[in-house]
């Protein structure tokens, strides 16, 4: 990176040239309108939607989620990037926008130096998981044996070049030390089908996506990329407990502002997203969807963005991108 770490998240948390001012004292002055970089029905409107409905009737005002996909979620970006910074125009960012300045050269925009953050929204860890009948594997150490036996044998599927799980394939070859055989898609539902097929041997999904196949034996979750096991399925370790120590590998969520949105609207919006996140019935679909909240300061957030941009950035040099 060409910005230190301070100087990074000093830039997030700025707001420009403008009088002190309370977060109690703002409210937006106009139909609020967050933008989801994604076509419509994906996890990012999953997780913005019911926030945004609580938001909205905490300040009395409309919130329009308004779905911009194209160019890898970039398009989007740019629209709020460019966009009057009052609080009233927002990007929902996931995970992918931490390193998509690697995989987009051209995007026209960077969440460190255009956007200040808001508030984490949720946290999805990935699970490894296999299909029994095509890599007879019983746990993560047996897969480790089998990749170390035949290097490249096993075929792992992503949701594409240059996504998060794509990612965690490089993460995990790395810090193995194992050659995988990666297997592109467009989307991680293709290669979920093509792993209950029989096509793949294994991908990396959301936990609770897999796991009424893993409860019925058509899978098997080797390992979770948590810090602690996931509800959803408790009796699939961590990667740290399987024998990998420091694979955090989760699918994020957050709420950002343009660069120069006054401090004030961020704290009032930051304090609204919090009290979202406390919602009987936010809890309920978030734990349904295997989803974390993480109640966190919004100095907090920031320094947590500047270190996913770090990491993952790096992570998608050594893979060889960016892409054409």
């Amino acid at each position: 990176m060409t910005v230190s770490r301070r100087s990074a998240l000093a830039g997030l948390l700025a707001a420009g040239s403008v009088a002190p001012a309370r977060a109690a004292d703002w409210r937006p002055s106009r139909t609020m309108n967050w933008i989801v970089p994604y076509p419509p029905g994906g996890s990012n409107d999953t997780f913005a939607r019911p926030i945004a409905a609580h938001v909205g009737e905490q300040f009395g005002q409309a919130v329009v989620v308004d779905n911009r996909g194209g160019a890898g979620g970039t398009l989007g970006g740019m629209i709020v990037a460019r966009a009057r910074p009052d609080g009233c125009t927002l990007l929902v960012a996931n995970t992918a926008q931490t390193f998509a300045p690697v995989v987009y050269a051209e995007q026209g925009f960077d969440l460190l130096r255009d956007f200040a953050p808001i508030s984490a929204i949720a946290k999805v860890p990935v699970s490894l998981v296999v299909n029994p009948a095509k890599l007879d594997v019983k746990d993560f150490a047996g897969f480790l044996a089998a990749a170390r036996k035949a290097p490249g044998s096993i075929n792992i599927g992503s949701s594409g070049l240059g996504t998060m799980p794509h990612l965690a394939i490089e993460l995990l070859q790395q810090k193995a030390g194992i050659v995988l055989t990666h297997v592109p898609y467009r989307g991680g539902g293709p290669a979920l089908q093509d792993l209950l097929s029989g096509q793949l041997d294994a991908t990396f999904q959301p936990l609770s996506t897999v796991a009424s196949y893993v409860q019925s034996g058509r899978l098997r979750a080797l390992a979770v990329a948590s810090l602690t096991r996931e509800a959803v399925l408790p009796n699939v370790p961590t990667f740290a407990e399987a024998g990998l120590p420091d694979f955090d590998v989760s699918t994020w969520y957050g709420l950002f502002a343009p660069k120069a949105t006054p401090v004030a609207a961020l704290d009032a919006l930051h304090d609204a997203v919090q009290k979202a996140l406390a919602a009987a019935d936010v809890k309920h679909i978030w734990q349904e969807q295997g989803a974390r909240i993480e109640l966190q300061s919004r100095q907090a957030f920031a320094d947590f963005v500047v270190h996913e941009v770090e990491r993952w950035s790096a992570i998608a040099r050594k893979t060889g991108l960016p892409m054409e």
